[in-house]
């Protein structure tokens, strides 16, 4: 470790819906010389915004807290890289999923300076490490996905829109468009952006519900009302609401699996 990263404060956001709990928190971190609260937040939808903007060293987060708990958060910024996380709560049963997620410790709430302490030291060795190239983000990420599991699909997406930050069901998705590395999710009349790539989105979606069936579109199956043959052995695929868009060849053996039948 070099002086200068050894003398460098390792800069936390603490997100809690609890102002007391944070008051407990800049108190304790008060104390400690190597660490320096550098932002608040009172809500996951906050803290979304300030991980992007502040990019902290590490984060105090609340696991449970109004519309966006503290995975939720974790789960929407997942490609954007991610510092070490200190979960915080109440409730004991949350610890093994907060572990899941290779969260670098758990403070259950009451927790005295001790244990802070304790939590904290931890966090500082794992992001001196860091600092001298041993990357944290990938193990994050990697845990995050896990939490899927391999044949469990998403049900919902976080979407952040017009400042808030919500749950879309994904049986509200009538078809997905990408847009380089987002995606335009259209629902009804409706379309929200997504800072996500078309492929990364596809690995999440059921493949008995969504086909892609361009490389810049997916589509819900119930959504297909009906097929026509176009040209060079391309399709036009009406929905039910009349949005046409193109099946392409190379993506025809798969709408074709995915419906049982051959075109």
């Amino acid at each position: 470790m070099t002086d200068a990263a050894a003398q460098t404060p390792i800069r936390v956001l603490v997100v809690d819906d609890e102002p007391l709990a944070r008051e407990k928190i800049r108190g304790m971190a008060a104390a400690d010389p190597e660490i320096r609260v550098v932002g608040e937040c009172t809500n996951g939808a906050e803290a979304i915004e300030a991980i992007q903007s502040i990019r902290p060293d590490l984060i105090l987060l609340d696991v449970q807290m109004p519309e966006v708990g503290g995975f939720a958060v974790l789960e929407a910024l997942k490609d954007e890289g991610l510092p070490p996380v200190i979960f915080i709560t109440a409730y004991d049963h949350y610890a093994v999923r907060a572990f899941e997620v290779h969260a670098l410790d758990y403070l259950l709430k009451p927790f005295d300076r001790e244990r802070f302490k304790a939590a904290i030291e931890r966090a500082k060795r794992q992001i001196r490490r860091e600092q001298n190239g041993d990357g944290l983000d990938a193990r994050i990420i990697a845990l995050l996905e896990q939490i899927r599991e391999p044949t469990r699909y998403s049900e919902r997406l976080v979407v952040k829109t017009g400042g808030r930050v919500f749950f879309l069901n994904t049986d509200e998705i009538d078809w997905i468009e990408a847009e380089g590395n987002y995606v335009n999710i259209h629902t009804g009349k409706k379309a929200y952006l997504l800072r996500e790539t078309i492929s990364s989105l596809e690995a999440q979606l059921d493949p008995k519900e969504f086909v892609r069936i361009h490389r810049s579109s997916i589509v819900r199956l119930d959504r297909i009302k009906e097929l026509q043959p176009w040209s060079h052995g391309e399709y036009h695929v009406i929905l039910l609401d009349g949005t046409q868009l193109t099946l392409s060849r190379s993506y025809r053996e798969k709408l074709q699996g995915a419906l049982g039948n051959s075109l």
